[in-house]
């Protein structure tokens, strides 16, 4: 379709036929990214308002759908890349997300610790070092002014902020972490995610790292000690987590001592996600979010 026919087709969203605008709508939604830089040029200009706001209604329809597709493209995946998946996430607040940017970003704050690190180090002294990084010399810490805010849970606004929650600050230690080849893994302890060093080995190629999978046979899958990112990387060992457990009056699961995979990780942001969304009354996101937890949760586990 050109962009002439395209026009045409805009014209009748304002026909007195409601059959006709839904036909069209449908037409334009089944045009998917095709249609978004003809609907993002002219809404702006639309003098007539009715159409103005079905086009943005469009624009809005066809994001969330190619957001619904990155997720299910991300979960076939074998690596399921941690940076990728998160993202994908990002899009639910930003679609038009500069990832080249974030990506900036994250390579300035590895930079940084790479010039520190010597791999002489222990694995105490290397998280010494990504912690003085991460939160003296960039100034990241937890939110807790406005801890269920969800700005917490997108990286995009964590890096812009230096502020976060227990998972977004953990997910970007991670990544940080991982491109060092330093052997940090997510822990999907109970209200309040954390980090695991494991016991270093020959590692798999990068983007397999938080992927739970090549923990399976068994080697190099003990964690040493856990990291707290919330908490500037407070380092703390097992009978920490037992206390902690203790206080929830939660019974202790192996699960919660493990490293856990890239798709748990994703499923918590975004079940943080549907906590503030439905704190803020943000209905329409929350729905959003909800069918892309569907996504990477079975039946079951849902």
């Amino acid at each position: 379709m050109n962009e002439k026919e395209f026009q045409s087709m805009l014209y009748l969203l304002d026909d007195s036929d409601e059959r006709v605008v839904e036909h069209v709508e449908n037409q334009i939604t089944l045009m998917g990214m095709d249609a978004l830089p003809f609907l993002e040029k002219y809404w702006s200009d639309e003098a007539n308002v009715v159409v103005q706001e079905r086009m943005v209604l469009l624009i809005k329809k066809i994001n969330q759908q190619l957001l619904l597709q990155s997720l299910r493209i991300w979960e076939a995946t074998e690596t399921q890349d941690l940076l990728e998946g998160v993202l994908i996430i990002d899009q639910i607040a930003n679609p038009n997300l500069d990832r080249q940017l974030i990506e900036n970003q994250i390579d300035k704050i590895k930079l940084d610790a790479w010039l520190e690190l010597n791999y002489d180090l222990t694995s105490f002294e290397k998280v010494k070092i990504l912690n003085q990084i991460l939160f003296d010399a960039h100034g990241f810490c937890g939110d807790t002014e406005s801890y269920h805010s969800s700005k917490n849970s997108f990286i995009s606004s964590v890096l812009e902020r230096k502020k976060g929650n227990p998972i977004s600050l953990s997910v970007l230690y991670i990544i940080i972490a991982q491109r060092l080849n330093i052997p940090i893994f997510g822990v999907n302890l109970p209200q309040h995610f954390i980090l695991g060093y494991v016991n270093e080995f020959d590692w798999m190629p990068l983007l397999q790292f938080n992927d739970a999978s090549s923990l399976l046979d068994g080697s190099g899958s003990e964690i040493m000690f856990y990291i707290n990112p919330f908490n500037k990387g407070l380092i703390f060992n097992r009978d920490n987590i037992i206390k902690f457990l203790q206080q929830l009056k939660i019974e202790p699961s192996d699960d919660y001592f493990k490293a856990c995979s890239n798709k748990d990780i994703l499923v918590r942001i975004l079940r943080n996600l549907e906590t503030s969304y439905a704190t803020e009354n943000n209905t329409s996101k929350l729905e959003l979010v909800s069918q892309l937890v569907a996504i990477l949760v079975s039946d079951k586990q849902a």
